[in-house]
């Protein structure tokens, strides 16, 4: 099985499982990691570069948009 074969049979795999990978991205357990997940980069960055906070808190939020319930 080369590379192009795994590639397809994942794509397979996702739409074979699309409607259960979008609930369970969307679920509240999958909210909860991500927000934490999402804090701690988000403070890392802050610490590395203090001067963007505002852009750090901005890019986060669009992140937290993309994964979870809220």
């Amino acid at each position: 099985m080369g590379i192009e074969d795994a590639v397809n049979k994942g794509k397979d795999l996702f739409e074979q499982n699309k409607d259960k990978i979008e609930e369970a991205v969307k679920s509240e357990q999958a909210e909860d990691i991500s927000d934490k997940v999402l804090d701690g980069v988000a403070d890392f960055a802050k610490k590395i570069a203090p001067g963007a906070a505002d852009k750090i808190d901005e890019i986060r939020e669009g992140a937290d948009k993309a994964v979870g319930n809220e």
